[in-house]
């Protein structure tokens, strides 16, 4: 399944898409913490799948507002003056 993502950031063709598939790829390393924590009984493991997937997100979101702004320091309150 990583190769399959790693191909889609690769291969697509858009900003977004490329984004999307790097978020996909970022799930499936949370998913795989945490399973092998569960199997080898390592319950700190979901701990760090948590922290990863909060870093995702956070990541995922300041590259689409870097990407629509221009800018990730850019307030609402400027455009409405």
């Amino acid at each position: 399944m990583f190769a399959v993502g790693t191909f889609a950031i690769i291969a697509a063709l858009t900003v977004f898409d490329r984004v999307l598939a790097a978020n996909t790829v970022g799930t499936l390393a949370i998913l795989l913490l945490a399973v092998l924590g569960f199997l080898n009984g390592r319950p700190e493991w979901l701990d760090l799948g948590i922290t990863y997937g909060v870093l995702n997100l956070i990541g995922t979101l300041a590259i689409l507002k870097f990407f629509r702004h221009g800018d990730l320091a850019r307030d609402a309150e400027e455009e409405d003056a």
